[in-house]
Order: C-alpha cells, then structure tokens, then sequence
C-alpha cells in the first residue's frame, strides 16, 4: 500500500460581491488583533526615510475600528518610523493571509500619538502586560550595544508611541485556482481590477 500525498488546505469559499469582500477584509483585520496565530497580526509597514528611500518593517496590529477605518500600533517612540512618519505621515500597510490566499495593501494617513488621552490610556493596559519592556529601554531600537546588558527606564519614562492609521485605500488580490481577483475599496466607492 502506497502513501498518498496529504491533501492540499481547502480553499474558503469566495466572496462575490464587493461589499461583502470589503466587510470580510475588516473582519479578518479585527480578528487579526486578538488571533496570535493570525496572518495579518503581523503587518509590514512601509514608510520613506529623510532621503527619500523605502524602509519596511514587520509590526503588531494592535486595534482596528472598522467603522472609521482606523487602525492601531504601537512602538518605541525614538524608533525610525515615527521620525519618518513625522516628516511624511503616509504609509502602506502589507499583509498576506496563505489560508485565505490574500494580500492587502492599505493605504495610510498617520497620526502619531506620543502624548495625550488616547496615549494614556493605552499605556495604561499595556504597561501591565509583558510587551511594557519593549518600551522601556534606555537605547534606541537599532542603536548599538556596547557590550553590557541595556538598562530599563522607569515606567513614568517610557518610550511609547502610538500610531493611529486612517485607512484611505485598500487593494485587495485574491489567488485562486479558478482565477485571481483584484479589487480597490477607498470608503465611498468599490471597484474590480486587472489582477
């Protein structure tokens, strides 16, 4: 008797209307937050540097409100993609799901948030969480280690930022193997494109 090959994932079944495409993408990015084992919890966003030149890093999706299109992350605040979100605020978000075979590119306007209530009350939750450390360093993220162990700031000192992402576009492909399908959702109008 002879090992069959395992059977390849089944694909989910498709969409075919564009609302309904576009309400499941804000579905799997909201589930994305609270699935560790989510594709899409873990993003790569794509900012220009002062030279002009593209920087793209992997980051965790923290919050995601659908109904304004905005979506939530967090970093160190002396990190490289809040001085270049400081000079230029637009930014695309990247993410590829191999279960559902989609990629989403997100368009995005950024706020910064480094002070203030909406700050605060974030850090408030996540200072009481093992991710805290991450923002209490007392180097830079990417600065050069001197041999020593880094030191850890006091909490009232940590680097925290949030980034609030306003989601002005979003370009979604869909690989399939009864034919690839593309399309654009902005807010106000939705429409198919050339895959």
């Amino acid at each position: 008797m002879s090992a069959e090959p395992p059977a390849a994932d089944p694909q989910p079944p498709r969409l075919a209307e564009l609302p309904a495409i576009e309400a499941a993408i804000w579905q799997q990015l909201a589930r994305a937050c609270h699935d560790r084992h989510h594709a899409w919890r873990t993003p790569v966003l794509a900012t220009v540097d002062a030279q002009g030149l593209p920087e793209a890093r992997t980051l965790v999706l923290r919050e995601v409100e659908a109904a304004t299109r905005r979506l939530w992350v967090y970093s160190d605040a002396r990190a490289a993609k809040i001085a270049h979100l400081a000079r230029q605020p637009r930014a695309t978000l990247l993410a590829w799901s191999p279960r559902l075979h989609w990629q989403v590119r997100l368009k995005l306007r950024v706020t910064l948030h480094t002070r203030g209530l909406a700050l605060a009350s974030r850090w408030a939750r996540v200072k009481l969480s093992p991710s805290a450390s991450d923002y209490l360093s007392a180097r830079a993220p990417g600065e050069p280690l001197d041999g020593t162990a880094p030191a850890l700031l006091a909490e009232d000192r940590a680097q925290f930022a949030a980034l609030e992402a306003e989601v002005l576009e979003i370009d979604w492909l869909e690989l399939h193997r009864d034919g690839h399908r593309r399309a654009r959702f902005d807010g106000h109008d939705a429409c198919w494109l050339q895959a």
